[in-house]
């Protein structure tokens, strides 16, 4: 099992920054794969950007404007978000797959002002 804590969220004017962070109960090393997913309202759970061993994913909306990264000594997944947009406005989720299953924070709210 493993718990997750997302922090970071709050509101951003079109072309701001933010960085979001996910702070992991057990060693990041010890979780197959560990991401960022986002819901906006009205729609799907969809993939921001993921880790999975050395291998570093991103979707196509957010490359070239996200970063994702993991530090070990302090068992975060943190989310660097550049030149925000307003359709990047939704409830970002951690996520970890530990033996085939998947845990979720609680999620925080981001949203990117016109």
């Amino acid at each position: 099992q493993v718990q997750l804590v997302e922090s970071g969220g709050g509101l951003v004017q079109a072309g701001g920054s933010l960085r979001l962070s996910c702070v992991a109960s057990r060693s990041i090393f010890s979780i197959n794969a560990v991401g960022w997913y986002r819901q906006a309202p009205g729609k799907q759970r969809e993939l921001v950007a993921t880790i999975i061993g050395f291998n570093i994913n991103y979707a196509d909306s957010v490359k070239g404007r996200f970063t994702i990264s993991r530090d070990s000594a302090k068992n975060t997944v943190d989310l660097q978000m550049n030149s925000l947009k307003p359709e990047d406005t939704a409830v970002y989720y951690c996520n970890a797959l530990v033996a085939w299953t998947n845990y979720w924070g609680q999620g925080t709210q981001v949203t990117v002002s016109s």
